[in-house]
């Protein structure tokens, strides 16, 4: 079992939730809030990696990364090397993959909060910040775990992002889902077997916790 690909996945599963959760709560409580009559397109280009390809997508953000585009110049003349087949440019790409998989719970939740209780707290002199963080996020908390913890857990099986912007470099890009077709092309069932075992085992406990935080089954056992 290569254990460096499983710990590099749990990494790069991680980082991208967290960016996920800074980055998709503003678009989210804006696409809540708006009234813009343009929205809808703003929420289709969010939606988009529902849809598309990843093969398709991972091709755009590579040619976005190659060092003749303004990003990849800009990022090359930063740091000395180009961004497309490191660890950073998987980052990229898995937060553009997994965006839907985090705004569309926090949206669901943001829209689900009683608008009487924001306006109320409007009325009484809060400032709209201050109210998000003291009403509006509370609320949605369910939502927002669900969110972060889809994002996480749909990360840990890219595949066709991962290949076409990170390659298959050891300790560098090789992601969990890569090992297991190269121990697959390489006729080693066995070991491809047991990490995706592993793969299976932990995907299935992230998503019980997800149905267990939106049905509230710790209801059940009160703390004493």
């Amino acid at each position: 079992m290569n254990w460096q690909a499983i710990v590099l996945t749990l990494e790069l599963a991680g980082l991208t939730a967290l960016i996920l959760l800074a980055v998709g709560i503003p678009i989210a409580y804006w696409l809540t809030n708006s009234r813009w009559r343009w929205k809808f397109l703003v929420e289709s280009v969010v939606a988009l990696p529902l849809v598309l390809p990843p093969t398709v997508l991972g091709f755009y953000v590579l040619v976005a990364m190659s060092p003749t585009s303004i990003l990849g110049r800009w990022y090359q003349a930063m740091v000395g090397h180009p961004l497309a087949f490191t660890f950073e440019g998987l980052v990229v790409a898995s937060v553009l993959y997994s965006l839907p998989f985090a705004v569309q719970p926090f949206t669901s939740a943001f829209g689900a909060v009683d608008r009487r209780l924001v306006e109320a707290s409007w009325t009484l002199g809060v400032a709209p910040i201050a109210t998000f963080f003291r009403i509006t996020l509370p609320l949605s908390v369910a939502g927002v775990v669900t969110g972060v913890v889809l994002s996480f857990a749909h990360t840990l099986g890219e595949f066709g992002v991962v290949l076409m912007i990170g390659g298959n470099i050891p300790g560098v890009t090789r992601t969990v889902s890569i090992d297991i077709y190269d121990e697959v092309q390489a006729m080693n069932y066995d070991g491809a077997g047991q990490t995706a075992l592993v793969l299976l085992a932990f995907s299935f406990f992230v998503l019980s916790v997800v149905y267990a935080v939106n049905r509230n089954v710790w209801a059940a056992w009160p703390m004493k």
